[in-house]
């Protein structure tokens, strides 16, 4: 799931068309006391109605299964604050963050933890939406993209491994739910429509 691994000779583990999307949505310049990663997913669910769920910045919660509860700070706008809190189980209970950017057009959404009891400093991420065919229906390839300070007392490997899998899970739940919701919709394949 994510490109820190080689596959296929491509660069970074991911194939050029990957790649490209990476390069063109997902530019990250860490610091030196940083790290960044950058994870892929395939959903078998059209853009639209996977967008559905990402774009709700007021409701994580739909498909991160480590948020108990969100409350908004405001309109659904850019600079919008919303206060998250975690289940138990991890090293945190809240968490402020910050929307840097929501592109309905061409489904982006960023955000920035500004606040919150964790060890998540100057952590940012963008996920990315793109349309592709899987199986002979629409489905969505997810790219989403982090960069956040090392902990003192930690490796940049050890931050990554567990933001990575932090952000592993929340795509296997979107990928559970989308999946779900376009059972119900039946998303006729592309060969009979």
């Amino acid at each position: 799931m994510n490109g820190n691994s080689s596959r296929n000779g491509n660069v970074g583990g991911f194939s050029n068309a990957e790649w490209e999307l990476i390069r063109r949505y997902h530019r990250t310049e860490p610091a030196e006391n940083q790290c960044t990663s950058q994870l892929v997913k395939r959903i078998k669910a059209p853009v639209h109605l996977v967008w559905s769920l990402v774009r709700r910045f007021d409701q994580p919660q739909r498909y991160k299964p480590f948020v108990s509860r969100c409350v908004l700070k405001g309109n659904l706008e850019i600079g919008t604050l919303r206060e998250v809190d975690v289940k138990s189980g991890l090293p945190a209970t809240t968490s402020t963050e910050r929307l840097e950017l929501l592109d309905d057009d061409r489904h982006i959404l960023s955000m920035r933890i500004v606040g919150g009891d964790h060890r998540l400093k100057n952590y940012s991420s963008i996920i990315s939406l793109h349309p592709e065919i899987i199986d002979g229906r629409p489905g969505t390839l997810v790219i989403e993209s982090f960069v956040v300070d090392v902990p003192e007392g930690n490796t940049k490997d050890e931050t990554c491994y567990f933001v990575e899998a932090l952000i592993k899970c929340n795509l296997k739940s979107l990928a559970d739910v989308s999946e779900r919701l376009a059972v119900q919709d039946r998303t006729e394949p592309l060969d009979r429509i």
